[in-house]
């Protein structure tokens, strides 16, 4: 994520392509009629329909929303295996437009077995809408993730968490009460059912990987091939709360990558001598902007602050390809030079969109503590023992106030067939490798992993070609390692 695009991926996925789609319309329980999805930069073969769904699953007659969804057919129906769901991160991320873009890593052999099936998720894209009504500051990543106040305590942060839960409240009506991952597998089964699959196989990365994981847990007899990439841990007692802890150790894994490369001879953005001098640049220098804040036209809040800086390092932590902006506004910052160009904010629209499902998932999906003192002692200890992330890991959100009943929870276990397969980097900073682990265990013999020994979100396609082959070998032929394998 790109700490001026809006919202993103908030929760840990990589980027994705959003453009606005027109689809013909469906009926429920009729035969999808799909017409060319509009929209730029689009396969010609990409193709749209709509399907409505309960609002409600415990009401299923009542109130239907409309969801989106897209495919690409297999070039060779006569060999085509069934249909492979790509299935979008966030929560909050758009997930139409995947047979485009993330179809295109997979090589042919693997998308001739499949039909590639994407979707916008309830709230999201060209779905029915949610939207929170949030004020523009709001949106910002600064604003919306729990980051402490300057001086470290978290009173400020706690009164934008209470307006932001507030007017998610005020607004976003019975769509909002009913979105998180238990509804969202539900939706992914309807989605089968109207294309008339009896099984499903499926893709999916980040958040993507937990709704997967809760679709296998409810409907495994549903399930064909299953690909778990840059996993969630799946504490049934903690979920995004735990997610959110997390990021405190993926940073750490993952920053000794981006300081190394830091360091190299001949980089134009080098920013220290050794990887030691680069953390206690970037310490310094957001200690410094905690203070005194730079002018930075352009950018979400206008200025660079300490929180700022952590933010861009944080998204900068993904993809190698992000760490050069890191550097450049570490050393401009540094050195009281012009600030590079702020990267563009998402349509306020969809940042919108997203920030509703975000926060939605994040209240639904489990219970969090209420207590303003104990968010506070949580705070000081984690900014103490990660300075990277300066007690974001432990901030307050939204949820501390949410007045809604949680969904059931969702124990994922060793019992259905034994077809998932997870890929997993050593070193990612959103979902990091012991999180990875716990979701490993929980599935028991199940599941087979693919270790990655490379640093960023998203093990798949990788730079290390044995990760790549295990993949490939599992979507096209549904062969896994007889044990779990460590590709370096």
């Amino acid at each position: 994520m790109k700490r001026t695009v809006r919202l993103g991926v908030v929760l840990g996925l990589a980027g994705l392509v959003m453009s606005t789609v027109v689809a013909c319309r469906g009926t429920s329980g009729a035969t999808p009629s799909w017409t060319a999805c509009q929209g730029s930069g689009l396969d010609a073969r990409q193709e749209c329909t709509t399907i409505s769904v309960p609002m409600d699953y415990d009401k299923p007659g009542g109130e239907q929303v409309s969801l989106v969804i897209s495919r690409i057919r297999s070039a060779h129906p006569d060999h085509r295996r069934g249909v492979l769901f790509l299935v979008p991160g966030g929560p909050g991320s758009s997930g139409l437009n995947l047979p485009t873009t993330q179809g295109a890593a997979l090589p042919e052999a693997v998308r001739d077995e499949y039909d590639l099936i994407g979707f916008d998720p309830r709230g999201i894209g060209a779905s029915v809408e949610a939207n929170c009504h949030l004020a523009q500051s709001d949106l910002a990543l600064e604003r919306l993730r729990p980051w402490p106040d300057a001086d470290g305590g978290i009173a400020g942060i706690v009164d934008v968490q209470r307006r932001i839960a507030a007017s998610c409240v005020r607004e976003g009506g019975a769509l909002v009460r009913s979105i998180g991952t238990r509804t969202e597998a539900r939706d992914i089964d309807r989605i089968r059912e109207a294309l008339g699959e009896n099984t499903i196989s499926a893709w999916g990365r980040s958040y993507g990987t937990y709704v997967l994981s809760t679709y296998a847990t409810l409907f495994g007899e549903r399930t064909d091939r299953i690909l778990l990439d840059s996993n969630d841990d799946p504490d049934p007692d903690r979920v995004e709360r735990g997610w959110m802890a997390n990021y405190a150790v993926g940073v750490e894994d993952r920053f000794p990558d981006f300081a190394r490369w830091a360091t190299t001879d001949g980089n134009p953005d080098r920013v220290a001598e050794t990887p030691e001098a680069v953390r206690a640049e970037f310490l310094t220098l957001a200690a410094r902007l905690d203070r005194d804040p730079l002018p930075w036209p352009g950018a979400e809040l206008s200025i660079l602050s300490g929180n700022g800086l952590r933010q861009i390092l944080l998204d900068g932590m993904y993809d190698d390809k992000r760490f050069p902006f890191v550097a450049q506004v570490m050393n401009a910052a540094a050195r009281s030079q012009t600030l590079p160009a702020a990267r563009p904010a998402q349509p306020e629209s969809q940042a919108q969109r997203t920030a509703a499902v975000l926060v939605a998932t994040m209240c639904n999906d489990v219970a969090w503590p209420t207590a303003v003192e104990d968010y506070a002692s949580a705070v000081a200890e984690n900014r103490a023992r990660y300075p990277l992330t300066a007690g974001l890991p432990s901030g307050y959100p939204p949820c501390a106030t949410w007045p809604y009943l949680v969904q059931p929870r969702t124990v994922v276990n060793a019992t259905g067939p034994s077809n998932l397969l997870l890929v997993q980097n050593l070193r990612d900073p959103a979902t990091p490798y012991s999180g990875a682990l716990n979701l490993r265990r929980a599935f028991g013999d199940r599941a087979r992993m693919v270790a990655v020994d490379a640093g960023g979100h998203g093990a798949y396609p990788s730079p290390v070609a044995c990760a790549n082959e295990a993949v490939e070998r599992f979507l096209t032929d549904g062969t896994r390692p007889e044990s779990d394998l460590t590709c370096r």
